[in-house]
């Protein structure tokens, strides 16, 4: 069984996003380390790219922080190497394919393994390019989690057929941010999901509150959040993780519910 799939073995995940370098390696991996004693059952590791088209406003700017602070991708592997030696719950890098070709695909994966990260999410891969990446992915052990968009319809089932670890469902149309309401039929697209395999999915973009992450994982496996994280980040800066633990707990108990 993938480290992935253990992150939902005991009821609903919670799945905290957290961008690499904002505002510097040392706060993140304050607020990584606060994420997963407060419940975080898999955590989001966000590698900044100078074009990230799935990302609104709020991660823009926590990428471009990020980057101009000097993060690179061999300063993130070297804060994965120091944060495993004491974060247990499984993590994943969502970074975008540029990232992975411009450092060698078979570097950065065997990295990947190598560091103990155990999946990757590749928002602007579209499932008919996957093989790019895919046979590096099994060789070294670490899951290409499939993206399921409301666009994709037909293909829904075909995609989740071919999934590992678990499947990132987004859950409205447009990049990441906070929303008020989310008016996608997901119940629908879980179901057909659910009707073609068995690996959990969890549902991102737009989720800020424990009211809608109570409902998404009443639909759900989990809920993934990102911008409302990085909001506290903007707001408290080098002292944020208390505040991120905080509200990874508030978040947690929702989900559990």
């Amino acid at each position: 069984m993938s480290r992935i799939r253990e992150a939902f073995a005991n009821g609903k995940a919670f799945i905290p996003f957290v961008t690499c370098g904002d505002p510097d390696l040392e706060t993140t991996a304050a607020v990584v380390r606060a994420c997963a004693e407060n419940g975080a059952d898999l955590i989001e590791l966000g590698i900044p790219f100078s074009d990230p088209t799935a990302e609104g406003p709020v991660i823009q700017g926590a990428n471009l922080r990020a980057l101009t602070g000097g993060v690179t991708t061999d300063k993130i592997f070297d804060l994965v190497r120091d944060l495993r030696r004491d974060v247990t719950v499984p993590m994943v890098f969502m970074t975008y394919a540029n990232v992975v070709y411009s450092y060698g695909a078979e570097r950065f994966i065997s990295t990947c393994r190598q560091i103990g990260i155990d999946g990757l999410i590749l928002p602007d891969l579209p499932y008919e390019e996957k093989d790019e990446f895919l046979p590096l992915c099994r060789q070294y052990g670490v899951d290409l989690i499939s993206l399921i968009a409301p666009t994709s319809r037909n293909r829904i089932a075909m995609i989740a057929k071919e999934a590992e670890g678990f499947i990132y469902v987004v859950s409205s149309l447009g990049v990441t941010g906070t929303r008020s309401e989310i008016k996608t039929d997901l119940a629908s697209i879980v179901e057909v999901i659910r009707g073609s395999t068995d690996v959990p999915c969890a549902i991102g973009f737009g989720i800020s509150t424990p009211e809608q992450a109570r409902k998404m994982a009443s639909v759900a496996d989990g809920a993934i959040v990102g911008s409302a994280i990085i909001k506290i980040l903007e707001k408290h800066g080098a002292d944020a993780a208390p505040y991120v633990g905080e509200y990874v707990k508030s978040m947690k108990d929702a989900v559990r519910g």
